[in-house]
Parts: C-alpha cells; sequence; structure tokens
C-alpha cells in the first residue's frame, strides 16, 4: 500500500486540528446530554458513555487478556518448565533470564535453577507462552496491575511465577480468587 499523498490543508495541519477538536467535543457534548437526561429521567433507551472508576469499579476482560505471567506445576508440585531455553530466546524484549540444573528426577533431564521475568521491559507479545512445548507458562492471570517503585520489584523470580492455585485457567470474566478474598 502507497503512502496517501495530503493535499495543501492536510498539510498546514491546522484544518485536521480543528477537525480532531470538533470530533472530540462532538463526543463530549453528546454524552453530557445523554447523561443529563439519564439524571431527570428521559432517554433510557439510549445508552452513553461509561466511565469505569478503576481500581474500585472493575471492568469485565475478554478471554484473550494478556495479563502477568505465571508457571504451571506437576501434579506433585515440581514446576512442568524443563529450561528448554525456548521463551527465553523467542521474547522480542529479551526480558525473561533462565538458569539451568539437572532435575533429581531421572526422567526429567533439567529443571530451572532460577527463572525470571523482567515486566519492567516485557512487551506482552506472548511468544513465550507460543513458544512453550511443555505448556510451563501461561499469562492468564488477569492481573493487570504491574506497577513497583522500583527496578527490582518488576522482576518476576520462578517463586512469584510459581504462587497461584494450579486451575486449567482463571474465571474468564472474574478476578484472581485472592482479590475476591481481599474485598
Amino acid at each position: 500500500m502507497a503512502n496517501k499523498d495530503l493535499n495543501f490543508w492536510q498539510r498546514i495541519y491546522l484544518t485536521e486540528i480543528i477537525r480532531g477538536m470538533w470530533i472530540t467535543s462532538r463526543h463530549f457534548f453528546s454524552n453530557l446530554w445523554v447523561h443529563l437526561l439519564h439524571a431527570v429521567g428521559l432517554a433510557r433507551g439510549r445508552k452513553g458513555m461509561v466511565t469505569y472508576q478503576w481500581p474500585e469499579e472493575r471492568k469485565q476482560f475478554s478471554r484473550r487478556l494478556r495479563a502477568r505471567h505465571r508457571l504451571m506445576k506437576r501434579a506433585d508440585g515440581s514446576t512442568r518448565c524443563v529450561a528448554c531455553m525456548m521463551c527465553e530466546t523467542i521474547c522480542p524484549a529479551r526480558c525473561i533470564y533462565i538458569v539451568a540444573e539437572e532435575d533429581p528426577d531421572p526422567r526429567i533431564e533439567k529443571r530451572p535453577k532460577s527463572f525470571e521475568i523482567d515486566l519492567g521491559i516485557c512487551v506482552v507479545c506472548g511468544y513465550c507462552v507460543e513458544a512453550c512445548p511443555e505448556d510451563a507458562i501461561r499469562m492468564d492471570t488477569y492481573d493487570l496491575e504491574t506497577a513497583s517503585y522500583s527496578r527490582e520489584g518488576m522482576i518476576l523470580t520462578l517463586k512469584e511465577l510459581l504462587d497461584h492455585d494450579n486451575e486449567d485457567m482463571y474465571p474468564p470474566f472474574g478476578w484472581l480468587k485472592r482479590d475476591r478474598k481481599a474485598r
């Protein structure tokens, strides 16, 4: 697809700025009008835009949402990860760091001695989940709050990645069980 040539009015940007302000103002005043009518009991059939008062009011997310990472466990409680380094290799941001060690179980060649994900540089692409042959890493926690006061707080360690219940998937339109308990 070739780049579209801009006409004179588009090149000076003034008309585009006015056009953008017109669209924004139109949305603002039409929604203001609808909400004022709702306040007096009119226009019940017409829905205006809604603002969620985060974090008190939680929005329901899609099942496909990619959120904080987690590592899956086997039935015996050990990690499913076999330290094959495929997630570390495919990561475009290079935010996954794995150090492997021998596993005491003779059926498994190795396991991660340390497994770290730096959320400060993670681009949440999901390539690590796609590349994992053991289905050991997932991004289905619905935990979006990853802020921290330090860079060290943005690094998820092996213990933090394994710290969850081992359900197949959290409720698709709900929140983590620990969030429900905290309320």
